[in-house]
């Protein structure tokens, strides 16, 4: 198969109230994130190189010792090992990211 509908791309729960769907090729994987209000992503690190969109909402984003709030349009780069972590405020947050190679913990 070669196209797939976002209800279709099985839901995991990463943290509290911050879910996702995945799809992945051989070499990277995309990841649609929804996070409810006051969701947090604890500060963690990956191997895994990591770009992102912010496509609806606000939260705070820290990557490595820099935090800013980044709302709908906003990009970001991770790369592999940087420490980062995302903190929402009262309303939701949808994200987008693309990391490269997959993480085979989200497949």
């Amino acid at each position: 198969m070669y196209f797939f509908g976002l209800d279709e791309l099985k839901e995991k729960e990463i943290a509290p109230n911050v879910k996702i769907r995945t799809i992945s090729g051989e070499k990277m994987m995309i990841s649609y994130v929804t996070l409810a209000p006051h969701a947090e992503v604890p500060l963690h690190n990956h191997p895994h190189e990591q770009v992102g969109i912010i496509l609806e909402g606000e939260i705070e984003f820290t990557i490595g010792n820099e935090t800013r709030i980044c709302k709908k349009g906003d990009t970001y780069v991770i790369p592999g090992g940087v420490m980062h972590g995302v903190r929402v405020f009262d309303k939701p947050a949808v994200a987008m990211d693309i990391f490269s190679p997959p993480r085979e913990e989200y497949r």
